[in-house]
């Protein structure tokens, strides 16, 4: 049996997933994988069609769950299945300092990522804000990404996707893809800057300017 991704179906793992969404029941929600699980430390295998025709409906289940934690991202590994597949959206916000634009839902399959120079012509920059992760439950921490970013993938049906997200849309798609080369966002953070979640709000106001942390908290924001 072939897909439209060019490979053959892999009849174990199309098994393996299919029990464990129909392990999700009606909620179509699934258990978040949290960090010390070796799944989350494992670079992913690329995704060419090994799930066939289940993959529309791994991407609903994907998307209950990162609805239900919740969250704007979510990457197949951090329900423990080691493909290259990760799923976005943000309704944004548009008073949010952090450049907050919406960001449609879509499934990304082989997501990569380049960073790329400001609309102005200007060198590719960095820009750091705190970050959280579904896997990391209960903490946040400074880290610095690039500000505009070049997104190659594939779409649920193939199809290729290339284009160019900026500000917090794009920090997204550099979360969920270094989730696929098994790396989290505690690897690129300030380690001083690790605060709790309760803390980053009732003393922060979540922090979208970083400053007056680092200044009480001793570090320098990068």
């Amino acid at each position: 049996m072939s897909t439209g991704f060019g490979g053959p179906v892999d009849d174990e793992l199309y098994r393996t997933v299919a029990d464990r969404l129909r392990a999700a029941g009606p909620t179509g929600v699934l258990p978040i994988v949290q960090s010390g699980d070796p799944v989350l430390r494992t670079p992913v295998a690329p995704y060419t069609g090994q799930l066939g025709d289940l993959l529309p409906r791994l991407a609903e289940v994907m998307r209950r769950t990162m609805h239900a934690a919740p969250g704007v991202g979510l990457a197949a590994t951090q329900v423990g299945i080691g493909l290259a597949l990760a799923v976005v959206e943000d309704r944004g916000n548009e008073t949010d300092p952090r450049e907050r634009t919406p960001l449609p839902f879509r499934l990304l399959v082989n997501p990569a990522y380049e960073p790329v120079e400001e609309e102005d012509g200007g060198a590719p920059r960095r820009v750091p804000f705190f970050e959280g992760c579904l896997s990391v439950e209960g903490w946040h921490a400074l880290v610095a990404r690039h500000h505009r970013v070049r997104l190659t993938a594939q779409d649920v049906d193939g199809a290729p996707v290339d284009e160019v997200l900026t500000g917090w849309p794009a920090r997204i798609i550099q979360h969920e893809t270094d989730h696929l080369h098994g790396e989290l966002y505690l690897d690129h953070a300030v380690p001083r800057s690790l605060v709790s979640n309760a803390n980053l709000v009732s003393l922060w106001g979540g922090a979208p300017d970083p400053a007056p942390v680092a200044a009480a908290l001793g570090f320098e924001v990068p």
